[in-house]
């Protein structure tokens, strides 16, 4: 599986720091959506789907999360906690985010407006539509 981790240039000096994100640049899609998921509680998984043809750029602004990530082939875990580094998510790609920390705030940049019609949101299907 092919997981691409984006290394996002941190600016900063005393006072903190920032991170910059801009389309077709550190960002490779042009961005017309922007989320972000907060206060999860404790023992929840999220997502638990696929897109069709979305492709997100997701970025733990603050605390951590892991996710599942799953091709259909193989499936992997990632640990997230670094605000300057982003995963991003194919099309056709399972996932499941969990084990947020309590401050996590999980960021998700997408290349298209929401779509009920992109979504798989049964495992089955999804690896169904991979055979």
């Amino acid at each position: 599986m092919d997981i691409k981790l984006i290394q996002l240039q941190k600016h900063g000096d005393a006072r903190g720091s920032l991170v910059s994100l801009e389309d077709q640049k550190n960002v490779p899609f042009t961005i017309r959506r922007v989320y972000y998921l907060f206060g999860t509680q404790p023992n929840v998984r999220r997502g638990l789907h696929a897109h069709k043809n979305l492709r997100q750029l997701v970025i733990v602004v603050r605390g951590s999360c892991r996710f599942l990530l799953d091709d259909g082939n193989e499936h992997i875990e990632i640990f997230l906690d670094n605000p300057a580094q982003g995963l991003l998510i194919e099309s056709m790609m399972w996932r499941e985010m969990y084990d947020f920390s309590e401050d996590c705030v999980l960021m998700v940049l997408a290349d298209a407006h929401y779509d009920e019609s992109d979504y798989i949101r049964s495992h089955e299907q999804f690896m169904e539509s991979k055979r």
